[in-house]
């Protein structure tokens, strides 16, 4: 029987997973940065200009959004760790999307770079 961490090697030997380094020029070369972590991790911060849609429901969102049906634009995507984020890649590859990148380490490692992050504003209640 599976585990996640196995599929998560399997989903990772047949995607391309990119370094910190390199995330940064392929999301500026990007047609779609993509946040596949769960909503209320979005919402508490996020790589700047990234799109959410979360890792259960990508394959419908795809399927279903016209502005997504372009099988060759390029889709950076991430999660937490990369584990999500190498499921969705493998899951849009096998879907016919072409040029599909997950960034290693995820958002933990991100922002432990100090790269740049958009945070949830909070009301003041001065």
């Amino acid at each position: 029987m599976k585990t996640a961490q196995d599929l998560v090697a399997e989903a990772k030997q047949q995607i391309e997973e990119i370094s910190l380094e390199q995330a940064e020029s392929a999301i500026q070369a990007a047609d779609l940065l993509l946040d596949v972590r769960d909503g209320d991790e979005y919402r508490q911060s996020h790589i700047p200009h990234a799109t959410h849609v979360s890792r259960g429901t990508l394959e419908f969102k795809f399927s279903s959004d016209p502005a997504l049906a372009n099988r060759d634009m390029k889709i950076v995507l991430y999660c937490k760790t990369s584990g999500r984020s190498a499921l969705s890649a493998k899951a849009l590859k096998d879907m016919g999307y072409l040029h599909v990148q997950s960034i290693e380490g995820g958002f933990d490692a991100w922002q432990e770079a100090g790269k740049p992050i958009t945070k949830r504003e909070l009301p003041s209640f001065d």
